[in-house]
């Protein structure tokens, strides 16, 4: 099976990375159709590195800021591979990344979302994205995400096709852009995931989207995929928009957080969160942010450096 990918790449004030990112693009030992890098009007010198690299096969695409949503979709409407490969600018692929990825689709065809393990730079060092998971189709994906991360955009590869069918990215949505991608996909399609770590997650790059939040304003919502009858998308649905909410309230956005906080506590397996939002809530916002950054650290330093065992 002939498979082509188009590798989109939306970039943003990522001088200091796109050459790294794009050297990774180049190397892969399975040659892309096209890589479409879309400059959503970054105010540094990313466009012009990526000119300066004159890569063949690489078309930089220049549009006004409009977010990181109308930067992917503008690459997807431009592509004609049969894959859209994402990928960010400041993340990398390992050279055989996309030849596992055709082997993937190869032995699971007709999946909406394909995605791969991957590894997370922090500047703590390097952390492998830990599962259990075995590759094959995700049975459950919901309930199955709700407890392991499978995805992560630099290692998801999706059909132009089900981009076709579903549309695109939510454009305004500055924080589970992806994640609401994901949900439209799994309740169509099935899901297709192996463990193999080939991508690479950069915690460290400059202009990070949650550094200076601002509240986003579109007409998205993963409301949009409550129903009724499907109670593990519901709970994966209140995951994400309490997730978001979190950094809401952080950041002084406190009706909107207390209306997720009220419209969410159904939930029952991401209770832990909802406690946390309905305390952030009610505390000063000055508070807010010192006290949740405090807890992530501690958490993590718990889970990582396995401090309670």
């Amino acid at each position: 099976m002939d498979i082509t990918f188009s590798v989109v790449i939306p970039l943003y004030n990522k001088g200091r990375e796109i050459a790294r990112t794009l050297g990774g693009v180049a190397a892969q030992t399975y040659t892309p159709l096209e890589v479409i890098v879309v400059d959503d009007g970054s105010t540094d010198d990313s466009a012009r590195v990526v000119e300066g690299l004159d890569l063949p096969g690489v078309r930089l695409i220049r549009q006004p800021n409009g977010g990181v949503s109308a930067a992917r979709n503008r690459g997807i409407a431009e592509a004609k591979g049969d894959y859209i490969a994402l990928l960010d600018a400041d993340d990398y692929w390992k050279p055989e990344y996309l030849e596992r990825v055709a082997a993937l689709i190869g032995r699971y065809p007709g999946c909406g979302l394909y995605s791969m393990g991957f590894e997370v730079h922090r500047p703590e060092g390097v952390f492998p994205n830990e599962t259990v998971m075995q590759e094959g189709i995700v049975g459950n994906y919901f309930r199955t995400a709700m407890r392991v991360n499978l995805t992560q955009t630099s290692s998801v590869t999706i059909p132009r096709a089900v981009f076709e069918r579903l549309g695109g990215f939510p454009e305004g949505m500055k924080l589970g852009e992806d994640q609401y991608v994901w949900t439209k996909i799994a309740r169509t399609y099935p899901v297709c995931y192996s463990p193999q770590r080939f991508s690479e997650f950069n915690l460290m790059a400059q202009n990070r989207s949650a550094q200076n939040y601002k509240m986003e304003r579109t007409p998205y919502s993963f409301w949009e995929f409550y129903d009724p009858g499907t109670p593990d998308c519901n709970e994966y649905v209140a995951r994400c928009e309490i997730g978001k909410a979190l950094v809401h309230s952080v950041y002084g956005y406190t009706d909107a957080a207390l209306e997720v906080e009220r419209r969410y506590s159904y939930n029952r397996h991401y209770r832990l969160g909802w406690w946390k939002l309905r305390i952030l809530n009610r505390l000063p916002v000055m508070w807010r942010r010192p006290l949740l950054d405090s807890y992530k650290r501690v958490t993590w330093l718990v889970s990582k450096k396995g401090l309670l065992g």
